[in-house]
């Protein structure tokens, strides 16, 4: 048997375990920051003019920014520094190409660095997980193929006939955000900075959130499991506890994964059969995940007094428990009497820091503590303090979530409840300045968690600092020669494992099933989204008031959806109806309630004056004292931008948007018309203000939510 010679491509791990590192510290400051905001809103820092675009440290522009870091640059170096490390080692083989590993590498840190300049820009598509706009999100697609192309050529070349199981979750990986990104990235450009989505309400809804689960289910998930299969085996020295566990996991996960998406949308507009089945699958999900917890934790059976003392495999402990955490809480929040407790509040955002900071986190410091010193040929230099980062990190999280849960609990039952006269108890502001506290805690927790994350970069830089890279690694292998022949009682599954090609078609076809299932009778039966007659396209104005409150990130803090909850439809009007929402390219019925729902705000009992808002954009503690909301006095003296009206009407006419045909040329003439009526009224309660100012616009845009049901409702009595 002829043993061949070759190296491992250490450098490209190296670049990727730096940037994790780097990207993690930055990612957490800026999570810390806004946390603050929180509790000091006098702390948003307004706009500064940068040529056309203002540059924003808001609650709105940051927070999308932290998601982003986190998820793309934290967590996405981190995962490609350890598929990288694992690939080569699993399949006996160096990285197909040096080349298009380093493409790869500098192409994903210029996505990094222009989401960091686009987004405080208030360039942004509002699409949650998913705000870069149109030129990146191609970039993204570019650069995922890179990857891809480099993953699948080296396992074709590989010296190892059978494909280990962390190299199945790489590959469910691939294939799947390939497909998530470029269906849901799909727009139509009004510019080289905007442009709107292909899908509008319901639509947009449904295809968000089958992407937005799923960014979390193979971005943050799938691949991390991986990386556990093969450090956690490696850092205990055992092997993973059963091979055939890991199977039901793998092909069990990646199946029911991609139907759960609906479960962020009940009691929303969302046609009930595609609430259902998002229900039936998210609780499901319950057993394969448990499967991958179980299998990761008993892998260590027989290692406890190892766990004692290893700080590694404390962190790697620490985070598999994490998971396993949030995939029974994740099921459980997907039932609709917990849902309905839940969804807006801050319940959520403990669940989804349980997986980030403990999944994801502290499977990454352990991951980085075990591969640094072995890249750099040294031992670790301080045991001490990587034990004093895991036990801060580790209060971190418990400091983070814990608050957050009770002030979920408390924002949620605040919402609900009523007087003995069957009146609302509690004005929406007082369920915001209730969790003051809470918020403060919560920000604690974060600047714990970033503590421990700048102890692990000195700690770990110092450990590069007495080492020297071992960028080459001299490896051997007997080459990959001849016919396989099967042994007896071999497993099944071996087959699919020799079959690179046919597992990756087989995993796309697998995990197009559920999307395929909720998504094409949302689009081609028109019952699932009846149209209402009185809903009309917004106003040149309203649609550039509108785009106004998406570059503020106002969907952040805001909802428009109210749910057919007694509490809901007293406090905010009539709830919600999917033919509302036709002409939103995108959808805006948020994830959060810091605010209170618009969906209703231009019309009832919630119909303010044009001069309250004028007032509110101003200066909102003055005007609701108490309110956490930032001011955003730059909009009173900023010029609306009219030259984009005629190619943001053009690019609605081409999704269908019944606008007359030429309107684009009339638009700005409607626009300065209305846009005159609004600092009209606004000069009889004694403001005196250009009409063409942004504070005109988004008042134009808030004026108008919810009229047009109001009407219908107008027009059937």
């Amino acid at each position: 048997m002829q043993v061949e010679k070759f190296y491992y491509d250490n450098k490209i791990v190296r670049n990727f375990a730096f940037a994790t590192i780097i990207w993690g510290a930055v990612g957490m400051l800026i999570g810390v920051w806004v946390a603050l905001l929180m509790v000091f809103p006098q702390w948003n820092i307004g706009a500064i003019g940068v040529g056309k675009e203002t540059l924003g440290l808001t609650f709105g522009r940051l927070r999308p920014l932290h998601t982003n870091a986190v998820i793309f640059a934290f967590v996405g170096n981190g995962i490609f520094m350890g598929v990288y490390y694992s690939l080569q080692r699993l399949l006996k083989t160096r990285m197909a190409s040096d080349m298009l590993s380093k493409i790869h590498f500098w192409g994903w840190q210029l996505i990094i660095v222009a989401a960091a300049v686009t987004l405080p820009l208030g360039i942004t598509t509002s699409k949650e997980y998913a705000e870069l706009e149109w030129p990146i999100d191609i970039a993204i697609a570019l650069i995922w193929v890179v990857f891809g192309w480099n993953m699948f050529w080296t396992i074709l070349k590989r010296r190892e006939r059978h494909l280990y199981v962390a190299i199945w979750f790489y590959i469910a990986t691939f294939v799947t955000v390939a497909v998530l990104h470029i269906v849901n990235s799909l727009a139509i450009p009004a510019s080289a900075f905007k442009s709107y989505s292909l899908y509008a309400g319901v639509q947009d809804a449904l295809v968000q959130w089958w992407y937005g689960h799923n960014a979390v289910a193979f971005f943050l998930t799938t691949p991390y499991l991986g990386l556990m299969y093969y450090f956690m085996p490696k850092a205990a020295n055992r092997p993973v506890y059963s091979y055939r566990l890991s199977i039901i996991h793998f092909w069990a996960l990646i199946f029911l994964y991609i139907w759960a998406g609906p479960h962020h949308l009940l009691y929303t507009a969302l046609p009930n059969w595609a609430q259902s089945l998002g229900i039936v699958f998210s609780f499901t999900l319950i057993f394969p995940s448990w499967g991958g917890m179980i299998n990761g934790l008993l892998t260590l059976r027989g290692a406890w007094d190892k766990v004692r003392e290893d700080v590694i495999l404390k962190f790697l402990v620490v985070a598999v428990t994490a998971y396993g955490m949030s995939t029974f809480e994740g099921p459980m929040l997907s039932l609709k009497n917990v849902n309905a407790i839940s969804h807006f509040t801050d319940w959520t955002i403990a669940h989804v820091h349980v997986g980030g900071l403990g999944w994801n986190g502290m499977l990454t410091f352990g991951i980085l503590y075990w591969l640094i010193p072995r890249l750099y040929k040294t031992e670790l230099f301080s045991k001490k303090l990587a034990n004093i980062h895991f036990w801060i990190a580790t209060l971190g999280v418990i400091f983070y979530a814990v608050p957050m849960y009770w002030a979920g609990f408390k924002q949620s039952l605040m919402w609900k409840e009523f007087t003995e006269a069957g009146q609302l108890k509690y004005q929406f502001l007082e369920t915001v300045t209730q969790l003051q506290p809470f918020f403060a805690l919560r920000a604690v927790g974060g600047i714990l968690f970033l503590l421990g994350a700048l102890i692990m970069v000195y700690n770990l830089f110092a450990t590069v600092k007495k080492g020297s890279l071992l960028a080459d690694e001299a490896a051997e292998a007997p080459a990959l020669e001849g016919e396989y022949h099967q042994h007896t009682g071999e497993h099944w599954h071996r087959w699919i494992e020799r079959k690179p090609v046919q597992f990756l078609i087989l995993t796309l076809v697998v995990i197009l099933i559920g999307g395929i299932v909720e998504m094409v009778p949302t689009f081609l039966i028109k019952s699932n989204i009846p149209t209402i007659s009185s809903v009309k396209p917004y106003t040149p104005l309203e649609l550039q008031g509108r785009d106004i409150y998406v570059r503020e990130g106002c969907y952040t803090c805001h909802s428009q959806m109210v749910r057919p909850f007694r509490s809901e439809t007293s406090r905010y009007g009539e709830y919600s109806k999917a033919g509302e929402f036709v002409y939103d390219h995108p959808f805006q019925w948020g994830s959060k309630r810091s605010g209170p729902d618009l969906a209703r705000e231009g019309t009832g009992n919630l119909k303010k004056s044009d001069t309250w808002h004028y007032n509110h954009m101003d200066d909102p503690q003055a005007v609701s004292t108490g309110s956490i909301m930032p001011s955003y006095s730059f909009m009173l003296d900023r010029e609306l931008d009219t030259s984009s009206t005629a190619a943001k009407i053009r690019a609605m006419q081409t999704l269908g948007v019944p606008y007359p045909e030429g309107y684009d040329k009339q638009a700005n003439s409607d626009l300065d018309a209305q846009a005159k009526e609004i600092a009209a009224n606004l000069a009889k309660d004694g403001v005196k203000t250009s009409s063409n100012k942004e504070v005109i616009a988004i008042i134009a845009y808030l004026q108008r939510l919810g009229k047009d049901i109001s009407k219908s409702q107008t027009a059937q009595k």
